[in-house]
């Protein structure tokens, strides 16, 4: 988010950003013929009219457990992010070292599912599976974030206080004190984000509201889907008012009082998965060093990279190019859309609402919804990816572009929305763009569990065969992948040497 405020206070000449913007469409159209991108369903519309006759229809009491359901997800978010923030905020102050920065930027670029994925096979559908495959993704960021916006801070208020008191005073009223907002909005924005990974997490078996939900979608039962959609899409939607920042502590409580027992866990399962399972065979079983056989180690990594790494990052990159480039379109759309400076306040409303439903749904449940009615194939990841991220930055952009006076001009709304106000704001869109990149990477991955041939395909489906090694190295590369997309992009977002061009 700092990065974000960063990048809005840097000038960029436009002409870089659209020679950016034909690239990356250019680079989508090259790919396009290599993609799997096809309709596999034989008559999705009939799907289709049953999925919009279900959503008319919604039945609010099909769930037995929608309550539980409900306070779970809730649960697994607040008590996710609690611990997240008691781990993250230290980091944030040594942040500046190479080994603390490098370990944080590896950890979030997984992501929850897969935490959740490896943190099952120790303790099972127990809570502390879904709150630990939060925990951890979201501390290594706010030890990111909590950094950039205490470094971003003034030092002048430090000045004003005594030097004589210690540095713990002089940090806290001199730093925290004027970064607090900053620091408590980011907070409220990383709880809104939990609850959409907490009910992602019910597609592996967590009991939140993702997993009524995708049994009701499998079955067919989109009454019930659609209520569960909607009621979910209500929570994101109303979070400022049932989740102000002073009732947190209050929410924490009720959480660690109403969250599903957890089960004795078994240390000698901890230590087994440690120690033996997720080891490849060639270092398991060889009691010294001296024993591990190094060219049967050498075959199986070689193997695996060039059998599932290379053919999965391949698959994944494909598919996140593609959702990058679509995603610039919705988001052009969308933005005009919920425009004021090109409707009246009604319809601006309407098309705030829509960017409200496509930001709140996680992209994972809007794939999973396209790709029972498209079939299995990249269209559906595509789709959801471009629906979701396109909305997120839409509606940052509008909140910009509604800010900025129109010129008193004798000309159109869409004169002055095309020439003034796009141009305005078009460098801070793209960087936006860019900064969401990293998270179409890290959720393109995930998409293979549904069923796309990207490296979470072939991550899951080892898990599956308990091939633990296999697994944890298919992770590792994920990981590898997204810090590599982070440093690209971010290198993109620097001012470039030339001077400012013409449009």
């Amino acid at each position: 988010m700092s990065q974000l405020q960063q990048v809005k206070n840097t000038h960029y000449p436009l002409g870089y950003w659209q020679k950016v913007t034909l690239s990356i469409l250019l680079i989508a159209l090259i790919i396009l013929p290599f993609a799997d991108i096809e309709i596999v369903n034989f008559d999705p519309f009939l799907e289709l009219t049953r999925m919009v006759d279900g959503l008319m229809t919604p039945d609010f009491f099909a769930t037995e457990y929608l309550f539980q359901a409900i306070i779970q997800t809730v649960n697994f978010a607040i008590l996710g992010v609690c611990l997240g923030l008691i781990l993250g905020t230290p980091l944030a102050l040594i942040y500046q070292h190479p080994i603390i920065s490098g370990c944080c930027a590896f950890l979030r670029a997984i992501h929850e599912i897969f935490w959740a994925l490896l943190f099952l096979q120790i303790f099972g559908l127990s809570p502390l599976t879904g709150i630990l495959a939060i925990t951890i993704p979201f501390a290594a960021t706010f030890a990111r974030v909590f950094h950039d916006i205490i470094n971003q801070s003034s030092d002048s208020p430090l000045e004003s206080i005594d030097s004589r008191a210690d540095i713990i005073s002089r940090f806290t009223y001199g730093k925290i004190a004027q970064v607090m907002p900053q620091l408590m909005a980011y907070t409220r924005y990383r709880f809104e984000c939990a609850l959409r990974s907490s009910a992602v997490l019910g597609f592996i078996g967590m009991p939140t509201l993702g997993f009524y939900m995708e049994t009701a979608f499998r079955q067919g039962h989109y009454s019930e889907g659609a209520a569960l959609l909607i009621i979910f899409i209500a929570l994101i939607g109303t979070i400022r008012y049932w989740c102000p920042p002073k009732l947190l502590g209050v929410y924490l409580v009720i959480a660690c009082v109403t969250l599903i027992d957890i089960p004795n866990v078994d240390s000698s399962l901890l230590v087994r998965f440690i120690s033996q399972d997720i080891l490849p065979s060639a270092l398991a079983n060889a009691s010294r060093l001296a024993e591990v056989q190094w060219s049967s180690l050498y075959t199986w990594f070689s193997t695996l990279i060039s059998e599932q790494a290379i053919p999965g990052a391949l698959a994944t990159i494909t598919l996140a190019l593609l959702a990058l480039a679509v995603s610039h379109i919705v988001t052009l759309n969308a933005h005009a859309m919920a425009s004021k400076h090109l409707w009246p306040t009604p319809l601006t409303w309407l098309g705030q609402l829509i960017l409200l439903i496509g930001r709140s749904v996680p992209e994972y449940i809007l794939a999973f919804i396209f790709l029972m009615l498209l079939g299995p194939s990249m269209l559906p990841a595509v789709i959801a990816l471009a629906i979701h991220n396109g909305c997120v930055i839409a509606y940052l952009t509008v909140k910009q572009s509604n800010s900025i006076a129109p010129q008193q001009m004798q000309m159109s709304k869409l004169n002055q929305f095309n020439y003034h106000i796009m141009p305005s704001i078009y460098p801070n869109m793209m960087a936006l763009m860019f900064y969401r990149f990293e998270i179409i990477v890290r959720e393109t991955a995930v998409f293979g569990i549904l069923g796309i041939m990207t490296l979470g395909f072939y991550i899951d489906s080892n898990f599956s065969e308990i091939r633990y090694s296999n697994a944890l190295v298919l992770i590792t590369c994920t990981a590898l992948l997204n810090v590599a997309i982070d440093i690209l992009s971010r290198r993109l977002l620097k001012l470039p040497k030339t001077s400012q061009t013409s449009c």
